[in-house]
């Protein structure tokens, strides 16, 4: 792809993320209002990445630590963070729109949190200060054409000794048709890009909510190796690698719930769901 047809396919990407924002606030699945309304309200989303990151926090806390959170959208997550102690919490995402929610999320919850607009593959060059921790999680870097300035920007976004995680799909779920079960794209890296045209989102979608009218997406699948590869190129000591047989949405029609999210029904081949890195910049 030449550097044009990135840029066009990232606003595809941002257009249809806009419209994604009011469907996501509006919707049960986010439930904004019980959140907000729940002062000691944590998302599920955190609540699992959290398990990934304590073993790797003074005192298994982000309590007074400051933070960054990639690829926030509408913020829920984020507030998540600020409720559990961290300080100084930013939120960084490529959708305006997303951040004008995410600001009143925040506001109505009564925590200050700074929300910037940016590509997450280049958010040291928006976000000038360093951070204790920078989080990304769960359907966040399909949707980053490359990973080298992305993992060079969460260097450079971390102080000395300071720890980034990120938990998102797995690459073989993501290689996988989700009502045939078979494998239908490449679990490797270097495979191009994907595009898809879908009108709805991984939400419930109201009837009075304005529908998704910028349905083209793009998304670039990476696995395991690339995604460690980028970090250690970019100077960061991986501490920690996890495969999880849980995952945080409904991928595959016979997946069953449980405490976790979702999983394998009882009987069935066990498989990674979802993975996990935790990275620590050297001090």
């Amino acid at each position: 792809m030449t550097a044009d047809d990135v840029d066009r396919a990232l606003a595809d990407n941002r257009a249809n993320w806009d419209d994604r924002a009011g469907v996501h606030v509006a919707s049960e699945f986010y439930d904004v209002r019980g959140l907000v309304s729940d002062p000691e309200g944590i998302t599920d989303v955190v609540r699992r990445d959290l398990a990934v990151l304590a073993p790797h926090l003074p005192g298994g806390s982000v309590r007074g630590l400051t933070l960054l959170h990639l690829q926030c959208h509408i913020g829920t997550d984020t507030l998540s963070w600020a409720r559990l102690g961290a300080v100084d919490v930013h939120g960084l995402d490529f959708s305006e729109r997303a951040l004008d929610h995410a600001r009143d999320i925040a506001g109505a919850a009564g925590e200050g949190i700074t929300y910037v607009q940016g590509d997450a593959q280049f958010a040291s060059e928006v976000v000038d200060r360093t951070f204790d921790v920078v989080v990304t999680s769960v359907g966040t870097i399909c949707w980053l054409p490359e990973l080298v300035s992305w993992a060079h920007s969460v260097h450079d976004l971390l102080v000395p000794g300071g720890v980034f995680m990120i938990r998102d799909d797995h690459r073989l779920v993501t290689a996988m048709d989700p009502e045939l079960d078979v494998v239908t794209e490449d679990y490797l890296s270097g495979g191009g890009q994907t595009v898809y045209e879908e009108a709805g989102s991984y939400t419930d979608v109201q009837e009075s909510v304005a529908p998704i009218t910028h349905t083209t997406n793009h998304t670039w699948q990476h696995d395991l190796s690339e995604v460690a590869g980028a970090l250690l190129g970019a100077g960061l000591d991986l501490v920690a690698l996890g495969e999880h047989p849980t995952m945080d949405w409904k991928r595959f029609p016979e997946l069953v719930e449980c405490p976790e999210g979702w999983t394998t029904p009882p009987g069935t081949p066990r498989i990674p769901l979802t993975f996990s890195m935790v990275a620590r910049r050297p001090d």
